[in-house]
């Protein structure tokens, strides 16, 4: 049996409590959706739902990629949910959200990789509550522009794909994804609409070194990103990654003011932190 090491206080959570949590939770059963903060074991789940504020995941539970780092199920996944958009709004309608994250798992079964389903649900929100912000946190669509084009031209906020590691790791940590690809991406977006916000995300803690995560800084604002947030890579199970290392929250500080040198509007560094941790508070 493999032990999982400890994480230093300052990973400390409290257990989820409080009727807006269990609010939350019935009313993701109720609408049949998905969050990441479930799928992936997120350590904010009891913060976040407290503050009837969710990260909704389309497309299923099941993801068609494999990265070593997440606790997502991965295999064969089911057919398009059509009717999911609409209850995606309907979620932010009754938790009275002013800005929503939506992500998906990764389709690579689908032609467009599911950027289609982003486009409408992000429709379906502005539709019901045409003042909240929607950000979308999308897969690297293998990249294919028109894709990339169809998210990109919905009435979307914030366009954010996860880099999630510096180039070296991808082999181990994303091995069905290329780190170019995600770059493009991030630029396609900006080129495509300019005044859209782009944003990405990385974890530390798999085994980087300093100079690597400055490199990626300075790449992510030659493509013309907006947004970054940094956080510690958790292990959700004994069936990914180890911790190579913790990071101590003195150590985020200093990335930030580094990338805040690099020329980024925003960002959120801590290890807690996450792509959508206090997502609302990035475009202000």
């Amino acid at each position: 049996m493999t032990v999982l090491r400890r994480h230093p206080e300052w990973i400390k959570v409290r257990a989820p409590s409080g009727d807006a949590f269990f609010q939350t939770k019935r009313l993701v059963q109720e609408l049949r959706l998905h969050t990441v903060c479930e799928e992936a074991h997120c350590p904010n789940v009891g913060e976040c739902w407290s503050h009837k504020t969710a990260t909704f995941m389309l497309l299923g539970e099941v993801c068609t990629r494999n990265c070593s780092f997440c606790a997502v199920t991965h295999g064969r996944p089911a057919a398009v949910d059509r009717d999911e958009p609409a209850r995606v709004a309907e979620g932010v309608v009754r938790l009275g959200l002013t800005h929503v994250v939506v992500t998906s798992v990764d389709r690579d079964d689908l032609p467009d990789g599911g950027a289609d389903h982003f486009a409408r649900t992000a429709a379906a929100i502005k539709a019901r509550v045409p003042a909240c912000t929607v950000e979308v946190l999308v897969p690297d669509f293998r990249p294919d522009d028109t894709a990339i084009d169809r998210v990109v031209d919905a009435p979307v906020d914030i366009v954010n794909h996860n880099t999630e590691t510096v180039p070296r790791l991808y082999k181990t940590v994303r091995p069905g994804a290329k780190y170019e690809r995600s770059l493009r991406l991030l630029q396609r977006a900006k080129e495509r609409r300019p005044t859209v916000f782009t944003k990405t995300g990385l974890m530390l803690g798999l085994g980087e070194d300093g100079g690597e995560v400055r490199a990626v800084f300075a790449d992510l604002a030659g493509v013309g990103c907006d947004i970054l947030t940094l956080g510690q890579y958790l292990r959700p199970s004994a069936a990914q990654l180890p911790v190579a290392r913790y990071l101590a929250p003195s150590e985020f500080a200093d990335f930030r003011a580094d990338a805040l040198r690099c020329g980024f509007r925003h960002v959120e560094s801590g290890p807690l932190v996450r792509s959508s941790y206090h997502a609302w508070e990035h475009i202000r």
